[in-house]
């Protein structure tokens, strides 16, 4: 079975080309920011999503099971949702207390975490790019993103996250954040 490489071409476009084999695909043309990766090969890591939440709306399901499929050709990818108040309770520091618990479950001590999180560090799409490929040369064996409930994550994985960052300066629910990350990931593959 042949490693699977992606070459990173990271300008204004973000076109991405995965290369299976041993050939080489073309540069893109120079379109302005680009990533520091950009014309590298960088070995795609398995990535796996965290999320909380009640059950997703059909929308968004469709959504996340299209871009699974589509990032599935090109790096194992698993998408877990982890249940909102898991202890059905109206205290909110105890909803997230649960939540945070939960998630800490389903983390590896070698997994490379990325907190999504309204206070995290603004990025742009190449250095969505940049976090890929300075992830893949850590050592981690998996690149995990969490994306918290409706109050947030709780105080152990935003300590144990690698990385923070936040999508937009506005607060996104945490439906339409899987969303925008789902696309951004998958503007690296497509």
């Amino acid at each position: 079975m042949a490693v699977l490489v992606w070459r990173c071409r990271c300008g204004r476009g973000l076109e991405q080309s995965f290369n299976k084999n041993r050939g080489a695909s073309a540069s893109a043309p120079s379109l302005g920011k680009r990533s520091k990766y950009s014309g590298q090969s960088v070995k795609a890591m398995p990535m796996r999503l965290l999320t909380v939440g009640k059950k997703r709306s059909r929308g968004t399901q469709l959504l996340v099971e299209e871009y699974k499929e589509k990032l599935g050709y090109y790096c194992d990818f698993e998408d877990t949702l982890i249940r909102s108040n898991p202890k059905l309770t109206s205290d909110v520091k105890v909803q997230v207390e649960a939540e945070d618990t939960a998630m800490m479950q389903q983390l590896k001590s070698d997994d490379f975490v990325v907190v999504l999180d309204e206070n995290g560090k603004d990025v742009i799409s190449e250095q969505i790019a940049d976090l890929i490929g300075d992830a893949g040369n850590t050592g981690s064996s998996r690149l995990t993103f969490c994306i918290g409930g409706p109050y947030g994550l709780g105080v152990q994985v935003r300590q144990r996250a690698d990385a923070t960052i936040r999508l937009s300066s506005l607060v996104l629910n945490h439906q339409v954040a899987l969303i925008v990350l789902m696309e951004q990931l998958y503007r690296f593959v497509d």
